[in-house]
């Protein structure tokens, strides 16, 4: 069985993720959705809640995809769940810069560990997680980025925002 990963923080999980998932799901037999616990970034959503959006999104491909989440060396998790490949998204050459970087590191730590790069299609080449998160704390309108359960959460944590900012004015 050819399994691969494809590690994110999915802060949200946008159109882009998915497009992704659906190219891998093409070439694996087994796809892990991994929701990765980046201590660089501080994300909007927690794990649980990343996890919760991911799993909703990604049950219409059944079997095929796995939703997990992970801390640490990504090539020491990949060899555990028995992974040949990494997936990666490029959106455009300033994503391949670092990715490339990564792609070689992880080769020299894992020799047998295949990255593999996969383009989204053009509509959602633009598309990134923080740009979502900005233009749903400014008011904007989100369905055409992320799924309907999705922009829910989205706005809900919005407002949960707002009201706390609130409560610090008082």
């Amino acid at each position: 069985m050819k399994i691969a990963i494809y590690p994110g923080t999915f802060d949200p999980i946008t159109y882009g993720h998915i497009d992704i998932i659906e190219r891998a799901v093409e070439i694996f037999d087994k796809v892990i959705v991994t929701v990765a616990l980046n201590s660089a970034k501080e994300p909007l959503f927690t794990e649980a809640e990343r996890l919760d959006m991911v799993k909703k999104t990604v049950k219409k491909f059944g079997k095929k995809v796995e939703v997990d989440c992970f801390e640490g060396l990504l090539v020491e998790y990949a060899k555990r769940k028995k992974a040949k490949a990494l997936v990666r998204g490029l959106r455009a050459m300033t994503d391949f810069e670092y990715e490339f970087q990564m792609a070689l590191m992880n080769r020299k730590l894992a020799e047998n560990i295949t990255t593999v790069f996969l383009m989204p299609h053009e509509n959602h080449t633009y598309l990134t997680s923080s740009i979502v998160r900005e233009i749903a704390m400014l008011g904007g309108d989100i369905s055409n980025f992320v799924p309907s359960y999705v922009e829910k959460k989205l706005k809900e944590k919005v407002k949960q925002i707002e009201k706390i900012k609130l409560n610090k004015d008082y």
